[in-house]
């Protein structure tokens, strides 16, 4: 179980002052010019040192993917951007993240920014999350007020401008590169790749896009070591995790903890316990909506990190947890997330496009028990053909809940199926 004393979200519940003034008290903006003057080859090899992995999903090495951008510029600005978008059903970490704790956000643009020798860092922040882009915009115009953005930022002789940019609530805009799309104000759809963001990104320039959460930890890597973060978790799965615990549990919350805690430990010790005991568990969607649910034999002793969940052939994803108690029509609730998908759907890809509402209404009648048995199989064949036959990853999220579904819970479709036959026969 993680101490306080390694905690690095410390006003998660915004318990205390979220302005530059608490944010100080924090440790905050303390001494950032020393961490510059590190250098910035030296900042991105310790913060590949740290194992730190991108927390927005993909789990992809932070420090290797600043260390792709380009060392020379060839007359062409970089830049950095921050994806707050958090469409993923079950995740609200990144909004308390930017409601309680701006400044370590924007500290992290800055350190994160010169690392990669960016001009400026734009934020792009989901529409609906009001009172957050507020407290954002607040810090924002707070740093630049003391010197610590814009130019000269922190005394360092390194000019960086923050911009903070509302996007208009697409699930689509949380894919980098439709993200990318949006911010130059185009329709939010994924570009082919490559060229990568770091070779051709906002505005044709070179770009890394990274999460709220890994750009928010980077400053705290660095004053504490590398060391001491690649100590934490588990090999390969280094580091701290903010785990969002919703559905049915006494106590829904987000709590920063350790990077492979056991899932069963996580729920009990920190969201009071699934409702009605750890007996009256049916299933668990361990990282948010779009990774493979999983059933209560396999919750019992798995780990929260992205290689144990990928073993029993789920993932962490943004390690959004929803947790369902045997009250739940499991396949209703797939159904329902069928649905978002269909919805969010941009539209690009045939098989996506075609597919994402193909699903839903078949998921619909399986709810139901309105289907044939051979039906499931078809089904099946259908998310084989949607995943990984897409531009992005909206694809494979759509289709593996219902793989994750069939792969648990067949028998439970295949009884409404045989109990609508007896009914209407």
């Amino acid at each position: 179980m993680l101490q306080d004393k390694d905690r690095i979200f410390t006003n998660l519940y915004g318990h205390q002052d979220w302005q530059l003034k608490g944010a100080k008290t924090r440790g905050d903006w303390d001494n950032t010019k020393a961490l510059l003057e590190l250098g910035q080859d030296e900042i991105i090899e310790r913060v590949k040192a740290s194992g730190l992995r991108g927390r927005g999903g993909a789990g992809f090495s932070t420090g290797m993917k600043w260390s792709f951008m380009p060392k020379q510029s060839d007359g062409r600005p970089s830049y950095l951007v921050v994806n707050a978008d958090e469409g993923e059903p079950g995740t609200c970490k990144d909004r308390d993240i930017i409601r309680h704790d701006p400044h370590k956000l924007i500290e992290g643009c800055l350190v994160a920014g010169f690392a990669i020798r960016a001009v400026a860092a734009y934020i792009y922040i989901r529409g609906e999350f009001c009172q957050e882009a507020d407290h954002l915009e607040y810090a924002v115009a707070e740093a630049y007020k003391a010197g610590l953005l814009g130019k000269n930022a922190c005394k360092s002789g390194y000019d960086f401008d923050v911009f903070v940019h509302r996007g208009a609530g697409a699930y689509i805009c949380g894919e980098e590169t439709a993200l990318i799309e949006s911010l130059e104000g185009k329709k939010g759809q994924p570009r082919l790749k490559p060229p990568f963001p770091a070779g051709a990104g906002l505005y044709g320039c070179p770009t890394t896009v990274n999460n709220v959460e890994s750009i928010a930890v980077a400053p705290t890597i660095l004053r504490r070591g590398a060391e001491w973060f690649a100590a934490l978790g588990r090999p390969n799965n280094t580091g701290t995790k903010v785990f969002c615990i919703s559905g049915h549990v006494n106590k829904p919350c987000n709590v920063e903890e350790e990077m492979g805690i056991p899932l069963k430990e996580l729920i009990e010790k920190h969201a009071g316990g699934v409702r009605g005991g750890w007996d009256n568990l049916l299933a668990i969607i361990p990282g948010g909506s779009s990774v493979p649910m999983l059933p209560k034999n396999i919750c019992d002793t798995v780990l929260m990190d992205f290689d144990s969940l990928r073993e029993v052939q789920s993932g962490l994803g943004t390690a959004a947890v929803i947790v369902m108690d045997k009250s739940t029509d499991i396949v209703r609730a797939i159904a329902r997330l069928s649905k978002f998908y269909m919805h969010e759907s941009c539209g690009q890809c045939t098989p996506c496009r075609e597919g994402t509402g193909w699903m839903w209404r078949m998921m619909e009648r399986m709810a139901t028990g309105n289907a044939e048995r051979e039906e499931i199989d078809q089904l099946l064949d259908v998310s084989k053909r949607i995943e990984g036959h897409t531009i992005c990853a909206l694809g494979d999220a759509a289709a593996w809940p219902v793989q994750g579904l069939f792969r648990h819970f067949r028998g439970e479709v295949e009884r409404r199926i045989d109990e609508y036959t007896k009914k209407v026969a």
